[in-house]
């Protein structure tokens, strides 16, 4: 039954949004969801690299030197793997 709900209320919010994009054009509907579209992908890039500075500020070694010239390949698999965490959760928080 939730899935028919699920369906059910996305079908009203997408009969919401075609009377929303009738209303104002589609043009400029379409403007204002590309606007929408850059502003958090630049927020979320900016934050990606806020994370991996912290992270790079807050280790008692520099994670540059450990993988290009140590060649700490497991350093690089953490830290590539933080990456992918942190984006993950900063494209939950775009969604909502």
């Amino acid at each position: 039954m939730s899935g028919m709900w699920s369906l059910m209320s996305h079908g009203l919010v997408l009969a919401q949004d075609v009377a929303e994009v009738a209303e104002e054009g589609v043009l400029s509907h379409l403007l204002r969801q590309m606007l929408a579209v850059f502003v958090f992908s630049v927020l979320g890039i900016l934050v990606l690299f806020l994370a991996v500075w912290l992270m790079e500020k807050l280790t008692p070694f520099s994670m540059v030197k450990e993988i290009e010239e140590d060649h700490n390949t497991a350093l690089a698999i953490l830290v590539g793997a933080l990456v992918i965490g942190i984006s993950i959760i900063i494209s939950a928080a775009m969604v909502g």
